[in-house]
């Protein structure tokens, strides 16, 4: 049987050194999103044909995105490395729109923070495609998963 979904995530704690109130809540939705709805398959076959659901863990170590898959039973399966270069600048813009994005909230136009929230969506766009392509030939993912993968991977670069 194929179920090609995530159905628990987890974030290597160790690696977030601190977030703000706005970061926690990206976080939490961006968990409960993908986990109510996600395309997620790994390309590689195992020998006794197993193809979900998944649990992962998101870990960022030394410049590298670790995806720790694991079975439903959490009997581990694989785990892939991706080096993380050509995501500095979109995370880097991304932190630098949210951040104008939260103070807009507080006290911006309504045409303002429309405006910032399209630039920021633009920016989580380009990264979420950036994401599928890195992940070509090693996992399949839809565009909603990669996003929500990408608010993620964002969530473990918090330096404080």
């Amino acid at each position: 049987m194929t179920d090609p979904r995530i159905i628990d995530i987890v974030l290597d704690e160790h690696t977030i050194l601190w977030r703000s109130a706005d970061i926690e809540q990206e976080r939490r939705i961006a968990i409960f999103d993908l986990i109510e709805g996600n395309y997620f398959k790994p390309l590689r076959e195992h020998a006794d044909h197993y193809a979900g659901p998944y649990r992962i863990s998101l870990s960022v170590e030394e410049g590298r995105l670790g995806i720790a898959i694991a079975r439903e039973d959490a009997t581990p399966l694989e785990t892939l490395v991706l080096a993380l270069g050509r995501f500095r600048r979109p995370i880097k813009d991304y932190f630098a729109i949210c951040d104008s994005y939260y103070q807009a909230i507080r006290a911006a136009t309504p045409q303002q923070i429309e405006t910032i929230d399209m630039a920021r969506r633009a920016i989580h766009n380009e990264a979420a495609e950036l994401l599928k392509e890195r992940l070509e030939g090693k996992i399949e993912v839809d565009f909603d998963t990669a996003r929500r993968l990408f608010t993620l991977i964002c969530v473990l670069h918090i330096k404080g």
